[in-house]
Order: structure tokens, then C-alpha cells, then sequence
């Protein structure tokens, strides 16, 4: 069975949209895809339970016949790294990703492995990428995010430095569209000199990276005040409603797309939101808005989201997963498919995995 790992040098730089995109191309092609994550540092209980926080999308996405802690061999928690580093013997983790791996090989035609969320993950555990990827004959690519023109460099040499011998290629993620030209011109060439194989470079979208309404309701917890409710609506940005009206509605109509979070006694930003591109009003501290705010909601078909948190607790809620693209809309996954179809040598890819 052939393998792809799929890793990168900072998180949120799109491994696991990439993932969902590479398995749903190989997909197509007829071959039955297995995903795995052999070490997570994102644990999410279901039941009594251990899973990836990833893994019941990727099941729905992909389509995988599997259980979501199948999916996850090695999920660190406080409670398990205390239990390792006190451990009279020295526990080794690889036995159980090799023999998730088996299971799946026996039923697969191709396997993706997700790394975490940087090359400097696993090590503690002896479950660092180039050693896993090596006992399971895997491919490497490391997908990079475009930060700047000097740290987009830096980034994948350093990639280049810590897989000297592994690494089968570089995607280059989230391209502004003001850098491609030198991206794809002086960058691509460059690297290409120093012997890093660059498959693609992928442009920036910021709606591939939107949260829905839908999932913010779940993040935060939130009580939908509005009938009108789109649980598919994206938001591109959030925004702060902690200033004077006129400050806001400047501010405001600079931004599309965006969720204002504001307390709920605070009627003219949220008036000030709704005169602008507003996706949702998130009011904090279960403030409820007056019933003017609520009608003209209605109106305007902007829904309101009550949640118990202050502001402070729930922007850092939302920060904690806006940016990381999420491609549970058929639009998002089309678009990014679409993206990766065209911008990605997938016949370099084939080779680079022995076709």
C-alpha cells in the first residue's frame, strides 16, 4: 500500500485540507483511501473514548468505514504525558501506530498520514515524522504557510534541513494574491536550486478559511436569538465593538463578512454592525438586546447569537479555530479542490510515490 505523510512547519497551514483534497483526487481515481494521524496533540472525548478533534470530519468528508479513535492511534492528554515521564519503563507508541497502519493496509489501496502541527512534534514520544514516516515507507510533503517573502524561505529550508533525506516535496499555502508573482517567479526557482522539490503553490482565499455561523454556534454554545438563521452563512473576520459608534461604523465598513462581538447592552455598535457587511452579532455576558435590535435583526436577516462568556473569553474561543480551513461546505471543498487541481504537479506527486 502506497503512503503520503502530510505535515508542516507551523500550525493551521492547511495539512488537513489537503489531506481531504489529495484523498478525495485518489478517490476518484477508484482507490480506496485510508487517513491516519499516528500522533495528536488535539484530544476530544467521545464517551470514554479518546479521538483526534479532526477525525469524525475527516470520516464524513472521506467517507472513511471507521471509528473516530481508529483513526488517532497516539492522542496525548496531561494525564497520559504525566503517566509517560514517570514511567519506570520506557513506553514505546510506535508497535501501536504500525498495527493501526496494518489494519488499514489490509483493506486500502493508499493511505494519508497527517502530521502535527510543526516538525518538531512527536519527538518526546519517539513518534517524530521522519521516524514514522520511515518504518511505514511514506512519502513526505510539508505544506507551508506564505507569512512573509523572508520567513517563506526560511521556513522551507528549515523543512529541507530537518527531513535531509524524507522530504518528497513542498506545497506553498495561502499566497496572497500581491505575492504570487514573486512567489511563483524568484522563490520557486530558488528553492527548486537548492534541491527542494516545490509542487505547488496554492493562492490565498479568505473564504476558505471562514467559520460558519453553524460552527460558532457550537464552539461558543450559543443561544440563536433570530429566526433567521443560516447556519452555512461564513464569517471572514471577527470584530470587537468596544468603541464609539462613529469609531465602529468606520471601522465596520472596512470589513466584510465579519461577526462583531459586542455586549449586549451595547445597541449602537450593534445598530452600527447591521448598517454594514455583517454575517452575525455575537452579544456576550447573556445580555439580552432590546427588542428593537432583535426586529431589526429580523429585518435584515443578521442573526444574533447570545453567549455566556465576556468578550475577552469569547474572542479567544474563536481565535483558537478562525484561520484553519475548515472545508466542511460542498463550496469550500469545491473551491479548494479546484485550487489544488489546478496550481499542484500531481504527476510529480505520483512519481515522487513510486507511479
Amino acid at each position: 500500500m502506497k503512503s503520503l505523510y502530510i505535515t508542516s512547519v507551523e500550525k493551521y497551514s492547511g495539512k488537513t485540507a489537503l489531506c481531504l483534497a489529495f484523498g478525495k483526487i485518489y478517490q476518484e481515481r477508484g482507490l480506496k483511501v485510508g487517513y491516519l494521524k499516528p500522533f495528536s496533540l488535539r484530544p476530544w472525548k467521545i464517551g470514554d473514548k479518546i479521538a483526534d478533534e479532526d477525525a469524525a470530519f475527516v470520516i464524513d468528508i472521506l467517507g472513511v468505514n471507521a471509528k473516530p479513535w481508529e483513526l488517532a492511534p497516539v492522542v496525548v492528554t496531561s494525564d497520559m504525558l504525566r503517566d509517560y515521564l514517570t514511567s519506570k519503563e520506557k513506553v514505546d507508541y510506535m508497535p501501536q501506530v504500525l498495527e493501526a497502519a496494518k489494519i488499514l493496509e489490509d483493506r486500502k489501496d493508499f493511505l494519508l498520514l497527517e502530521g502535527g502541527g510543526n516538525l518538531r512534534e512527536g519527538y518526546v514520544m519517539n513518534l517524530a515524522t521522519p521516524d514514522v514516516a520511515k518504518e511505514l515507507g511514506s512519502a513526505i510533503i510539508v505544506v507551508v504557510k506564505y507569512t512573509d517573502d523572508v520567513s517563506l524561505l526560511d521556513d522551507v529550508l528549515a523543512a529541507k534541513f530537518r527531513l535531509p533525506n524524507a522530504l518528497s516535496g513542498v506545497v506553498i499555502n495561502r499566497v496572497p494574491r500581491h505575492a504570487l508573482s514573486y512567489v511563483n517567479n524568484l522563490v520557486v526557482p530558488y528553492l527548486e536550486k537548492e534541491g527542494v522539490p516545490i509542487l505547488g503553490v496554492l493562492p490565498d482565499d479568505v473564504s476558505l478559511a471562514a467559520l460558519s455561523v453553524g460552527e460558532i454556534v457550537d464552539v461558543l454554545n450559543a443561544e440563536v436569538l433570530t429566526s433567521c438563521y443560516d447556519e452555512e452563512a461564513l464569517v471572514e473576520a471577527l470584530m470587537v465593538g468596544a468603541m464609539t459608534e462613529d469609531s465602529a461604523l468606520r471601522r465596520f465598513r472596512k470589513q466584510h463578512n465579519k461577526a462583531v462581538i459586542t455586549g449586549g447592552d451595547r445597541t449602537d455598535i450593534q445598530l452600527a454592525a447591521m448598517e454594514t457587511s455583517t454575517t452575525c452579532l455575537i452579544l456576550t455576558g447573556n445580555l439580552h438586546p432590546s427588542n428593537l435590535i432583535i426586529k431589526q435583526a429580523e429585518n435584515m436577516c443578521v442573526p444574533i447569537l447570545l453567549v455566556p462568556g465576556n468578550t475577552m473569553e469569547t474572542v479567544e474561543s474563536l481565535d483558537r479555530i478562525i484561520g484553519k480551513t475548515r472545508l466542511g461546505q460542498k463550496e469550500k471543498l469545491d473551491k479548494f479542490m479546484k485550487y489544488v487541481k489546478d496550481n499542484i504537479d500531481l504527476k510529480r506527486l505520483d512519481k515522487a510515490l513510486g507511479d
